[in-house]
């Protein structure tokens, strides 16, 4: 299974408080391994949906939680997350809440697909690697508290272009099983929508949206998209060479007059707020 199993029920407690989870709520949890969160979860009087990859895994859990899934209080789902649609199980945007501890490999696959797909949820609530967690809040008002670098990337830009990360609490090592070689950390972000986006840009329409990726010399310019795909556009080019000033780096795709009070600044040190402004200029 090669799986790092949850053993900490302050962590639990602190995953279940920070979802803060009604009766009437559907929950998406991602990767349930062996059952911990799903337990917490179903204790709430919410309804649970449940997607685990691993077979075995699976067969374990319907076994487990039998009683539970006759009387559809739990959904039971073998598949790979990233093939999964929540429309096809009747989640609907804003309707539904992810709170999981989910695979650290494809943390990233996760939150693009569910930050910046069709149907988003609400809240999300995930356990990830430490390190990621810390890049993720960047200079968010928590990044004091969480030691974070306080430097904004291209990865913090993108989760804070859809919702309000904040760090809940670190979670040392010691409480998985078996071991991982990295620490964790949980994580909320929270009113995720699309409400930055809510600029007319009439000269780009709409197209599919491409973050949560290395930058790349590469992108071709759209020559037509909406204010998101500007945005992204401006963004990754900003962060393309780190190195350099973005006087550099944004030459060609921002006019001059809106470009010179970061013209001399590196893409890490510009806030959400920033780039918005640089893109509707």
């Amino acid at each position: 299974m090669g799986q790092n199993f949850l053993k900490s029920e302050l962590a639990l407690r602190k995953i279940i408080e920070a979802g803060e989870i009604k009766k009437e709520d559907v929950v998406l949890e991602i990767g349930p391994g062996k059952g911990a969160l799903t337990g917490k979860l179903l204790g709430t009087g919410c309804k649970v949906l449940a997607v685990e990859k691993d077979r075995e895994l699976f067969e374990f859990l319907k076994t487990k939680f039998e009683k539970e899934i006759k009387s559809n209080t739990l959904i039971l789902v073998c598949k790979d997350v990233l093939k999964f649609e929540a429309s096809a199980y009747g989640l609907k945007s804003s309707a539904y809440k992810i709170i999981a501890n989910i695979p650290y490999n494809i943390t990233g696959a996760i939150l693009k697909k569910f930050l910046a797909g069709k149907n988003q949820p609400e809240r999300m609530v995930l356990m990830v690697q430490h390190e990621v967690a810390q890049r993720i809040i960047g200079n968010s008002p928590s990044a004091a508290k969480a030691k974070a670098g306080k430097k904004e990337s291209i990865l913090s830009i993108s989760v804070k272009a859809y919702g309000e990360p904040k760090m809940i609490m670190k979670v040392d090592k010691r409480y998985f099983s078996p071991a991982p070689k990295v620490d964790s950390a949980i994580i909320s972000i929270k009113n995720i929508s699309r409400k930055n986006f809510n600029s007319p840009l009439e000269e780009y329409p709409k197209g599919e949206v491409d973050e949560f990726s290395t930058p790349s010399r590469k992108q071709a310019t759209p020559q037509e998209g909406n204010f998101e795909a500007k945005f992204w556009e401006i963004v990754k080019a900003g962060f393309a060479h780190k190195r350099k000033k973005l006087s550099g780096n944004l030459k060609g795709l921002c006019q001059g007059a809106s470009l010179t009070p970061f013209a001399d600044k590196r893409a890490e040190d510009l806030t959400l707020a920033d780039w918005i402004a640089l893109t509707r200029d």
